[in-house]
């Protein structure tokens, strides 16, 4: 089974569309088969504490509010990116925080919904979702399995009488950047026996070969954020893959499916004229 690996840009684009666009067809040439964004309605997202607080950034110092706003995308620069993204071959979509982002992200054809794991006790806007008839991805960092196991139980009844959406797990770790010994890879099996379900993995490591890891332990998703330069202003850059990595990353997955094989023990085509002028 081919791995479906989703590009994380995020708000990595820091407001700007020609770096969206940039990052867009890194992730093309690279291989993946998705980008995705996160959106926002800041004055619904953003704490009412926080709204007033002022923040030093490289467009000077703004209001926490006005900050989230900056680097919001709004209907122009998704329908530029919903028509750059059909010219490259690559789908899109983005992960809502709110009802109002669920709505807007529905007006367009993507292939699927990604409930981020801040959102996983919104189980109103999970509902939601998995209403639309779009596939649900669910990521799980940062959960108790009473909360994940709330959250699937939405997904479950709303499957058992509708037929046209499947809904997956992603198992991550939601600390920036997070630590090996923090990772649980293990956890991709747990996820996967107890609720029956595709299992994936969102990664925020600096290590590419965890995520080659995941796909071997049975991920069938893999996402990962990406960046042009880790060293760029915002909250995500630094645990974000860079494009060498990312080309790295998917020939590693890509390497891996190809030489993962049959379970089943017996010569290979190539072995056979080996076998038949050694042993006759």
């Amino acid at each position: 089974m081919k791995t479906y690996i989703i590009a994380e840009i995020g708000i990595n684009h820091n407001g700007d569309i020609k770096v969206a666009k940039k990052l867009i067809d890194i992730a093309a040439v690279a291989g993946c088969d998705a980008v995705k964004f996160q959106k926002r309605n800041p004055d619904v997202c953003v704490p009412e504490h926080q709204k007033n607080v002022m923040r030093d950034t490289p467009w000077g110092e703004m209001t926490y509010l006005e900050y989230k706003y900056k680097v919001e995308f709004g209907k122009e620069e998704y329908d530029e990116i919903d028509s750059y993204c059909n010219a490259q071959g690559i789908k899109w979509s983005a992960s809502p925080w709110d009802r109002d982002s669920l709505d807007f992200i529905l007006e367009y054809d993507v292939p699927f919904i990604k409930i981020p794991s801040a959102m996983l006790t919104n189980l109103t806007l999970i509902n939601r979702a998995s209403l639309s008839g779009k596939d649900i991805i669910l990521s799980t960092g940062m959960s108790t399995e009473e909360e994940i196991f709330a959250a699937v139980q939405v997904l479950r009844h709303n499957r058992s009488y509708r037929n046209d959406f499947k809904w997956s797990l992603l198992h991550c770790n939601s600390t920036y950047p997070a630590q090996l010994e923090d990772l649980n890879l293990i956890r991709i099996k747990t996820l996967r026996d107890k609720y029956e379900c595709e299992v994936g993995y969102s990664g925020h490591e600096f290590r590419l070969g965890t995520s080659v890891a995941a796909v071997y332990l049975g991920a069938t998703i893999i996402e990962r954020h990406i960046t042009l330069d880790r060293s760029m202003w915002g909250t995500d850059q630094l645990s974000s893959v860079e494009p060498q990595g990312l080309f790295k990353l998917v020939s590693g997955i890509r390497e891996l499916e190809t030489a993962y094989g049959d379970p089943i023990i017996e010569p290979t085509e190539g072995e056979k004229e080996i076998r038949k002028k050694l042993r006759g």
